[in-house]
């Protein structure tokens, strides 16, 4: 597993970091096949809980909330997103008078979560990108940082704790049984450390980096494990099987789609 880990990061991650740098189609393209794929997951997820997000009514809403990403400033997003809103609202009162009943309820909010999720947080992958200045390297400052962050809590959490080097104590028995305190604060440490060092060379200023370092680190985790709320509710240990030895699409951005929204708000206030 961590061989598998290991060979698909090493490959896709230089591809990712390059797309970002071309920025343009070469990054929105591949971003919203994942992030399409991501959403049906989502769908799928629901599914087993015992939900009904339709992906025909949600993967457009989602797909319009990334268009308009594209021009952050644009007056039309408030008013699409709560055109959106009202959408699923009427889908949700069309099911329940055609007799779907004590289920639409469940099923209007985990739409209504579904398009929050994948539609307005995921759109700060394309904010983010689209900035006015320093975009390609704040961008990638903030997928560098998650990734170095989750693998760093990997590798202290299997290797470190894992082996009676240091304690091991369950950072959230319930949700994700593997993960530990220890790799949780090692990955605090090993993903501040390395977004201040890789800010360096980003030329991106370092006390701008320790905090981004900082919330991506910490914060990050709680995104992973509110995806593994609704998959231990699904009885389903990954979202998919697209990545192997990482999961599905949903699998690989449930931190960065928080993530890229604290970089995009504080490269807002830096910039």
């Amino acid at each position: 597993m961590f061989l598998q880990r290991a060979l698909i990061t090493f490959t896709l991650g230089p591809i990712a970091l390059y797309l970002i740098y071309l920025g343009g189609w070469f990054y929105f393209i591949p971003l919203a096949i994942i992030l399409f794929l991501a959403t049906l997951e989502y769908s799928q997820i629901a599914t087993k809980i015992g939900w009904h997000v339709p992906p025909l009514l949600i993967v457009p809403l989602v797909i319009l909330q990334w268009v308009l990403a594209q021009w952050p400033d644009t007056a039309l997003f408030g008013p699409l997103l709560l055109l959106s809103l009202l959408v699923i609202t009427t889908y949700a009162l069309w099911q329940y008078e055609n007799g779907r009943g004590h289920a639409v309820p469940a099923d209007w909010f985990a739409t209504f979560a579904g398009l929050i999720l994948f539609g307005w947080i995921c759109g700060h992958f394309f904010r983010l990108r689209g900035l006015p200045d320093m975009a390609w390297q704040w961008t990638m400052l903030a997928m560098l940082s998650t990734w170095i962050a989750d693998s760093g809590a990997y590798l202290v959490g299997r290797f470190v704790a894992g082996r009676g080097i240091v304690g091991k104590h369950a950072l959230s028995p319930r949700l994700s049984p593997n993960k530990t305190v220890e790799g949780f604060v090692g990955g605090i440490v090993l993903g501040t450390l390395f977004t201040v060092l890789i800010s360096l060379l980003l030329g991106i200023a370092p006390g701008q980096a320790l905090l981004l370092g900082l919330l991506v680190s910490t914060l990050g985790t709680i995104g992973d494990l509110g995806i593994s709320l609704l998959k231990r509710e699904a009885g389903v240990k990954d979202s998919g099987n697209l990545f192997p030895g990482h999961g599905g699409a949903l699998d690989r951005i449930d931190s960065l789609m928080w993530t890229v929204a604290i970089a995009y708000y504080l490269a807002r206030v830096f910039l």
